[in-house]
């Protein structure tokens, strides 16, 4: 199979035919962005100091080793997904607000994100977890660092990235949420397995 590759701009039309489940990757920039950033634009109304219109943001903490500080050089040494439902009561109004085509971090995320993602055709994807060195390898060079004062964890790393994932689409710009479907089936499976374990050992019934 051919390996789906996003290169940042992203356009809505770049984003079509692509489903919850599938794997892509990601080249050109992404910039990781989580709850102070989100509760600062859609609580505080700040708008953010990089425009990820057209982009992509990753949830994350990253560990940042400082090259030369006063000149904003930094490496990347680390940058493992945090879990992307934190953020779910501010997405809806952030992809809105923002034009963001790409949202990368941890699990899945609820209704809000999955209406933005329909609505304003944008995909939330997640990156394996226990893979934040690997992740950190897909980084080619940290260009900013902004918000530093919030401390490393919440700061505004934008990261250019060559073939950064691989990603899962967890919720597609056609409304599908790929762990709300897992769950159903999951649960379906659950049922029959637990059905045919009963007729052979009910006493843990």
């Amino acid at each position: 199979m051919e390996k789906k590759i996003l290169t940042t701009p992203i356009s809505a039309k770049d984003l079509e035919g692509i489903k919850a489940g599938d794997i892509i990757y990601l080249t050109g920039h992404i910039t990781t962005c989580r709850d102070v950033a989100h509760r600062r634009l859609i609580e505080y109304g700040r708008e953010l100091p990089v425009d990820v219109r057209d982009g992509a943001i990753l949830h994350a903490g990253p560990i940042v080793k400082a090259v030369d500080e006063a000149n904003d050089k930094y490496e990347m040494i680390s940058v493992g997904p945090t879990t992307s439902m934190r953020m779910e009561k501010f997405e809806y109004d952030f992809v809105k607000h923002t034009g963001v085509r790409l949202i990368v971090g941890k699990g899945g995320m609820g209704p809000g994100t999955q209406k933005a993602c329909q609505e304003f055709k944008a995909l939330h994807l997640v990156f394996p977890a226990g893979n934040a060195v690997l992740a950190a390898t897909e980084v080619e060079e940290i260009e900013q660092a902004n918000w530093k004062e919030l401390g490393m964890p919440e700061t505004l790393w934008t990261c250019r990235v060559k073939e950064f994932g691989p990603l899962i689409v967890s919720i597609d710009t056609y409304g599908n949420n790929w762990f709300e479907q897992k769950k159903v089936e999951y649960n379906e499976n659950k049922e029959k397995a637990l059905e045919e374990i009963y007729k052979h050992v009910s006493f843990i019934k």
